[in-house]
């Protein structure tokens, strides 16, 4: 893997993806919906677990995952 910082005037795009733990994603969807995340894709499965990905209200996306 190769890494490193670059500055930038232009929008990020495809960066890196924050992944967050949680053991109930329908518990933790409807906080982050009411907390004003947009949810940009709705739980789904995946090998090793299910997971969610979010816009937090500043922009930045994350995710949400779980064990099957």
């Amino acid at each position: 893997m190769e890494g490193g910082f670059e500055k930038r005037d232009e929008e990020i795009v495809n960066s890196v993806l924050v992944v967050l733990y949680h053991e109930d994603l329908k518990k933790t969807i409807e906080k982050v919906a009411k907390a004003g995340g947009e949810i940009t894709e709705d739980i789904f499965s995946f090998p090793g677990g299910q997971r969610f990905q979010f816009k937090d209200p500043a922009g930045n996306e994350l995710a949400v995952w779980t064990e099957a």
